[in-house]
């Protein structure tokens, strides 16, 4: 019995993957709201009724995709934040995170996507969970930072630490506009280096 539960277990794990991938792909390319299950069973190469038997609904497709995403982003996240000194750090998650959305440009759609969704919902719920774990990240960073007058006593560092997302979501609202999404790459260091000069601005009067 094991004997054969365990590949089904691996081929199940392997195709649900397969389904992840195939709606970040699309998404990237369309509205996820009009991505349909006989899309990613085409993007596959299974049949629609084969989704079902990875996946129980729809909404268990995106929810495994907001996880897959939160994974994937605060991994690298948290990895560029081990840089020494703390700036140094800001300034690598803020890289990172612009890097991940242009190997992914379907992420930030996906996010989008459900925030704009009316009521509470399963994947909103995932969303602010990621974005609470952000914010996280950077009040440690950036309490550190100042706990070491890297940037000064008086700076806000709720609005510090939403002026650095806020700056992340601009590239990605001009780039999804421009569909230039490599754009974004090559304006983060320009934006991070005027919201650092703010943080560092007071600190050196």
């Amino acid at each position: 019995m094991q004997v054969t539960e365990k590949p089904t277990k691996q081929r199940t794990e392997v195709r649900q993957a397969s389904l992840i991938e195939a709606a970040l792909h699309l998404a990237a390319q369309r509205s996820p709201a009009d991505i349909t299950t006989g899309d990613l069973a085409q993007a596959v190469g299974i049949s629609q009724g084969a989704v079902f038997r990875h996946f129980s609904s729809k909404e268990a497709i995106w929810l495994a995709v907001l996880d897959w995403v939160t994974d994937a982003l605060m991994a690298r996240l948290q990895a560029a934040a081990t840089r020494e000194p703390e700036l140094a750090a800001l300034q690598a998650v803020f890289m990172a995170h612009v890097d991940f959305i242009v190997e992914q440009p379907g992420v930030p759609r996906v996010v989008f996507q459900e925030l704009q969704s009316p009521g509470d919902t399963a994947p909103k719920a995932r969303v602010r969970a990621l974005m609470q774990r952000y914010r996280q990240l950077l009040m440690q960073l950036l309490r550190r930072a100042q706990a070491k007058q890297a940037i000064a006593p008086e700076i806000d560092l709720q609005a510090a630490a939403a002026l650095f997302m806020g700056s992340v979501q601009g590239l990605v609202m001009q780039a999804l506009l421009s569909g230039d999404v490599p754009a974004m790459a090559q304006q983060a260091r320009g934006v991070f280096a005027i919201f650092q000069g703010g943080l560092v601005a007071k600190a050196a009067h």
